[in-house]
C-alpha cells in the first residue's frame, strides 16, 4: 500500500497524461457533439500521441476507452451516440495505464450554458473534492476525508452517492484502500506518507440513491436528479499531500 519514490514517479507520470488528456479534451465538449466522437479523440490521443493505454478499455468488459457522464448519470456512462445539447453537465473519467502503472481523474464540463442549479452543483461537487484533499493528512484517518466531504455536501443541500468511493491506485487500478465520501472523523485507517489514492465524491442535486442500468455499468440518480463528479489522485507526503492529475506544464 506505501509507494515507493519510483512507484510514485510512475504513477506521477501516468497522472499527468490523464490530466492533459482532460485539458486537450476540453474545447471539443460543445452543444452538438456526440460522447462517442469524444471517446474517440481521447482514445487516439492516448494512444498516439501520449504513447500510453486507457486502462478503461475493455477493463471487466468496459467498451469504451473513457466514461462519459451526462446530467443524471452519476458515473461509468458509455460514449455512445447521444448528442449533447445546450444546457448538459458532462463528466469525463479517464484512467491511464503506462510503464506499468496507472493514473485517474475525473472531471465536470459545461455543455453550452448551463443552468443555475447545474452550476452551483458543479461548484459544490468540486469544493467537496478540495475539502477532502485538505484532510488528507499524515496522520489524519480516511473517516476524516468522508467527513469534510460529506459535510460540506450536506451544508449545500446536496447529497452524497454512498455505492461508489475512491480507491488506492498503482499497478492496478482499483486497490486498498477505499475511500469513503462520507464518514466520521477519527474512524478508519490512518493516513501515512506514500499512500496514493483517489478522492472523487460523486454528489446529487436530489437524494443520494442510485440505480444501475440493465448495461451493466451506467449509474443513475434514482430519482433523476441532476449528478456531479470530479476526481484527482494524490499522494499523502510528509508534511501534507501532492495533488499529481493537476497539469504541471
Amino acid at each position: 500500500m506505501i509507494k515507493t519514490a519510483m512507484e510514485i514517479a510512475k504513477i506521477t507520470t501516468a497522472c499527468q497524461m490523464v490530466s492533459k488528456t482532460l485539458d486537450m479534451i476540453t474545447p471539443f465538449v460543445k452543444p452538438g457533439v456526440t460522447t462517442d466522437s469524444l471517446n474517440q479523440r481521447c482514445h487516439d490521443y492516448i494512444t498516439q500521441t501520449l504513447g500510453a493505454r486507457p486502462a478503461s478499455l475493455n477493463y471487466r468488459g468496459f467498451p469504451k476507452s473513457i466514461c462519459t457522464s451526462v446530467n443524471h448519470v452519476i458515473c461509468h456512462g458509455i460514449p455512445g451516440d447521444k448528442i449533447l445539447k445546450d444546457g448538459d453537465i458532462l463528466n469525463i473519467d479517464i484512467t491511464i495505464e503506462y510503464d506499468g502503472y496507472h493514473g485517474d481523474s475525473a472531471r465536470m464540463y459545461h455543455v453550452g450554458t448551463p443552468s443555475i442549479l447545474a452550476q452551483r452543483l458543479v461548484e459544490t461537487t468540486h469544493a467537496c473534492l478540495q475539502h477532502g484533499i485538505a484532510a488528507a493528512l499524515p496522520g489524519n484517518t480516511l473517516g476524516d476525508i468522508g467527513h469534510a466531504i460529506e459535510q460540506h455536501a450536506k451544508k449545500e443541500h446536496f447529497s452524497v452517492v454512498e455505492e461508489y468511493c475512491g480507491h488506492g491506485i498503482g499497478k492496478t487500478l482499483h486497490e486498498d484502500p477505499q475511500v469513503l465520501h462520507y464518514g466520521k472523523p477519527g474512524t478508519g485507517e490512518t493516513l501515512r506518507p506514500g499512500m496514493v489514492f483517489t478522492i472523487e465524491p460523486m454528489i446529487n442535486a436530489g437524494k443520494r440513491h442510485s440505480k444501475l442500468l440493465p448495461d451493466g455499468w451506467t449509474v443513475v440518480t434514482k430519482d433523476r436528479s441532476l449528478s456531479a463528479q470530479w476526481e484527482h489522485t494524490i499522494v499523502i507526503t510528509d508534511s501534507g499531500n501532492q495533488i499529481l492529475t493537476q497539469t504541471q506544464d
